[in-house]
């Protein structure tokens, strides 16, 4: 058995009730259309990883938090807020020069933002 039996993170499902109007909104907010478009599925590449939108799911409180990396934090959160996100955390430093945020999409869907220095985008 492999000793790293985990390759990393592939996939984030984000619930779409809406799957058209998710899909308009997370086009303006990601900058790029999605690479798979289905009634069923909808998928983006984000930087070699992908968002799903599932039609079929519900916004779940509690659930894992995907934090995505961002060069600026400050920048990238207020983006969302124009499109009509809110926000659900503020910026905070969290040490190490690294700033984590989250706000909610139009459909309750909860998006984490880190800026991590230590990281290459």
């Amino acid at each position: 058995m492999d000793s790293k039996p985990f390759l990393g993170l592939r996939t984030v499902i984000y619930a779409a009730p809406t799957l058209a109007e998710t899909k308009a909104w997370y086009t303006k907010a990601l900058g790029t259309a999605p690479y798979f478009d289905e009634p069923f599925y909808v998928g983006f590449n984000v930087g070699g990883y992908e968002l799903g939108l599932d039609p079929d799911i519900q916004p779940a409180d509690g659930s894992t938090l995907a934090y995505w990396g961002v060069a600026d934090i400050s920048e990238v959160e207020q983006r969302l807020l124009n499109l009509g996100a809110t926000r659900h955390a503020d910026i905070q430093d969290v040490g190490g020069g690294i700033k984590t945020a989250a706000v909610k999409d139009p459909f309750g869907n909860v998006i984490g933002l880190i800026e991590n220095p230590h990281f290459n985008l």
